[in-house]
């Protein structure tokens, strides 16, 4: 027995001999050896390999109890290539992220709404990184690919908590820069510390329902086999693939979903950035251009860079979906984008810049004093 399972020879070894010495059964979708010096293999190896076993059989109804992610790669160079490029990457997001909320935490000058919901960004995305970017990064680089059935329901639930959580911010964050600019004379009055609390709490209430929501209905549904998940972590579309039967009305009920949670905030942003541009239109001054564009500029290629990758992954039409072109797109909206908004918000933001220095020369101060 390994990992509490019951050790079969008989399902996922296929990995251990030549493609050409296995079988794949259509019941189960696993690997099935074809002659026993696979089993004698498998007997040395001391059942290593069950951290990708699929299922449990309860009740007589087959019912998968544990998936496994595809491999990324069949060549180790192009796997340890990519953990080192997403491992960099990420603890670029963990500590570009977790500078700006420090910074905005510990500097008064930045205790204003825009950089309230800043710092509300930066927590989404160390929460959004942290949620996939570890298993991901396990499973490149070790056998160990195998996820629980309840451990691929957490993670989809965090995920989805901090993506909706986020898509919800930045609406409120392009309300603040509406109501900055158009609205100036009433904007401490309306956008209030109170109003911004209000507006954080329902970002993250409703990305917390959304998650809930989602992630209850589909993990309700039964999956039968196969369980490879052919995807860097648990995502609505490969784990709704895996499904038993005909799942078109899931499908459709995912995507209405997608397009609500997604659509709904972007056209509140269009509409709160149509009325700011014919503000700027109106206004006499090049130097109003210039500070609507550095309030704004950061927050508009931080939502394009957000919602572009979101749009393409969630709306588009199942018949050109393509499993290395989403693995490509996870890449993107979970690493580089998260990467990317500190970097951003730093570069357009002199304010932000310099309450960034003076946190790191606080930190100067307290390691060499």
């Amino acid at each position: 027995m390994a990992g509490g399972m019951w050790c079969s020879p008989m399902r996922h070894i296929g990995f251990l001999r030549p493609h050409s010495a296995v079988t794949t059964t259509k019941a189960s979708g696993c690997t099935v050896l074809e002659d026993w010096w696979t089993y004698i293999l498998w007997i040395v190896r001391g059942c290593k390999v069950m951290n990708l076993s699929c299922s449990l059989w309860q009740d007589n109804s087959p019912s998968v109890k544990h998936f496994a992610f595809a491999k990324f790669s069949v060549v180790t160079e192009q796997c340890f290539f990519l953990f080192t490029l997403i491992l960099l990457m990420f603890l670029a997001s963990l500590t570009g992220n977790a500078l700006i909320a420090l910074a905005i935490w510990t500097n008064l000058v930045l205790h204003m709404p825009m950089y309230f919901f800043l710092a509300n960004l930066s927590l989404l995305e160390i929460g959004y990184t942290c949620s996939v970017i570890p298993k991901m990064l396990q499973s490149l680089v070790s056998e160990a690919r195998g996820i629980s059935r309840e451990g691929c329901a957490t993670q989809m639930f965090f995920f989805m908590l901090f993506a909706i959580s986020e898509c919800c911010l930045l609406e409120a964050m392009a309300f603040d820069c509406y109501m900055a600019i158009c609205s100036p004379l009433h904007y401490a009055m309306r956008m209030s510390h109170g109003v911004c609390a209000q507006l954080a709490v329902i970002s993250w209430g409703v990305g917390c329902m959304v998650g809930l929501g989602q992630t209850n209905y589909i993990f309700s549904l039964n999956f039968c086999g196969p369980c490879e998940i052919d995807h860097f972590f648990c995502d609505l579309p490969p784990i709704l693939a895996l499904a038993c039967g005909d799942t078109s009305h899931n499908e459709t009920v995912v995507f209405v979903v997608a397009i609500l949670c997604i659509s709904s905030p972007f056209l509140l942003m269009v509409a709160s950035y149509g009325r700011i541009l014919a503000a700027v239109l109106i206004m006499p001054s090049p130097e109003g251009h210039h500070k609507v564009l550095s309030t704004c500029s950061s927050h508009l290629l931080v939502v394009t860079l957000f919602y572009g990758s979101g749009s393409v992954t969630y709306l588009r039409p199942k018949a050109s979906h393509s499993p290395r072109i989403d693995k490509l797109l996870a890449l993107f909206y979970t690493v580089v984008t998260s990467m990317l908004n500190p970097i951003i918000y730093s570069l357009w933001n002199k304010e932000v810049r310099a309450a960034l220095r003076r946190t790191l020369d606080k930190k100067k101060v307290l390691i060499h004093g």
